[in-house]
């Protein structure tokens, strides 16, 4: 509205304008035949020049207060305009948010009363809902009510609803057809609506746009993404996780905390998570690692030690820690091995990751990396790592201490001190 009247305002000024230009035009004609006058006169060139301008002047002076006038006049006209259409749409507004404060508690009655009702008066329940939900504002606000009803159901299970109740709401869902206005939703191109009809097809589990769900893993927008991410987990009975297969975009930490959470809110069963260490993508085995920790799957020890080999060092790097966090012993080779080749950071996690899991067959090479290393950092914990294998190491690091290099006596003393540690 407000561009149309913006459009008709210049409109008007062009229009107004035009005679300014012609009565110029005019001016400058007579101006200029007086000129050669009194150039044929003989005057100086000098006064005709000054004539002229003052001329010009007076002209552009008329012009300027005839044209501010008018914007003047246009602007409180567009002011006026926009006050009307503010308090319209205000008033439209509230008379929205009236109707559907209404709506929603004639729904929620209606709702309970169909869930406690008996299957003869759930049919008279049923056929007044169908009637008030004709249209599709009326139907919105229905599928959030029952999206919400959903929702408390399945976290407020104390309270004293039943799964039953949850399978009378959905075949409600169905039976109304609201799975359809969901599904329609997914092809929004607007994203909040998008991730609106993923929550609703998730909470009623409505499994028919699965596909179109794992198209949305591939979005640039991160929230999009995400809950497609969860829709999928929940939807997924079979395989609840196997969204991770076809995920091509960055596996968020944010991302991963709620696939995490969804796992022990609502108790699904944990896969091996060893099926994804060989993904293509960085943040998808960098995940699967955590949760090999986390779940402490022991058995996934061979995918472990393949991710120690990895050309990333950041994989490399969860895979040191979580061999040491979960005490995969056939790590420990492999570690040795490979700590000559890498950078400070990975050097570091593999002194803490041994230890993590004392092994008398790694004291030379500890005692090593304390002869040899300069760090005194790396030379403290792989002291520390010494001292750890019983009285053993203890013995080794007095015979250490008892050397000439003044370096092993104040590293050793501070590890073997008890009141430190």
């Amino acid at each position: 509205m407000i561009k149309y009247a913006q459009r008709i305002g210049f409109i008007i000024l062009l229009l107004l304008c035009l005679p300014d230009v012609k009565a110029e035009q005019q001016q400058f004609e007579p101006l200029t035949a007086s000129a050669d006058t009194i150039a044929d006169g003989q005057k100086s060139v000098s006064s005709s020049w000054n004539w002229w301008r003052s001329g010009l002047e007076q002209t552009q002076s008329a012009g300027l207060i005839r044209t501010l006038t008018i914007i003047i006049i246009l602007s409180i006209l567009c002011l006026f305009v926009l006050l009307i259409w503010i308090m319209i749409n205000r008033n439209k507004m509230e008379i929205r948010q009236m109707e559907t404060q209404r709506l929603m508690e004639q729904y929620e009655g209606l709702l309970f009363d169909y869930l406690t009702s008996e299957e003869n008066e759930a049919e008279e329940i049923y056929a007044k809902m169908e009637l008030i939900s004709k249209y599709e504002f009326n139907r919105g606000i229905l599928i959030n009510r029952m999206h919400e009803l959903s929702k408390s159901m399945s976290m407020n299970i104390s309270i004293g609803h039943s799964e039953a109740a949850r399978v009378r709401l959905r075949d409600l869902y169905y039976q109304m057809h609201l799975d359809q206005d969901s599904i329609r939703k997914l092809y929004s191109s607007k994203w909040h609506i998008q991730v609106k009809g993923f929550r609703e097809l998730a909470f009623m589990n409505v499994t028919d746009a699965n596909s179109r769900l794992r198209l949305a893993l591939k979005s640039k927008n991160n929230i999009l993404r995400m809950e497609a991410q969860v829709a999928l987990v929940r939807l997924n009975e079979d395989d609840p996780f196997g969204f991770l297969d076809h995920l091509t975009e960055p596996f968020t930490l944010w991302e991963q905390l709620n696939v995490y959470e969804l796992i022990i809110v609502h108790g699904l069963t944990v896969p091996q998570f060893s099926r994804w260490t060989s993904s293509q993508n960085k943040t998808v085995v960098i995940f699967a690692l955590r949760m090999i920790q986390v779940f402490k799957q022991l058995q996934a020890a061979p995918q472990i030690i393949e991710c120690l080999r990895h050309p990333d060092k950041d994989i490399r790097q969860i895979a040191i820690y979580v061999s040491g966090e979960i005490q995969v012993r056939e790590c420990l080779p492999h570690l040795k091995q490979m700590y000559k080749n890498e950078e400070y950071a990975n050097c570091h996690a593999i002194i803490l990751a041994m230890s993590k899991m004392p092994d008398e067959t790694m004291l030379s090479f500890l005692k090593l990396v304390l002869d040899k290393e300069d760090d005194v950092q790396l030379q403290i914990e792989s002291a520390k790592a010494i001292n750890k294998m019983g009285e053993m190491g203890t013995s080794s690091l007095v015979k250490l201490m008892k050397s000439e290099y003044k370096n092993y006596q104040i590293i050793i003393r501070h590890v073997l001190d008890k009141r430190i540690h």
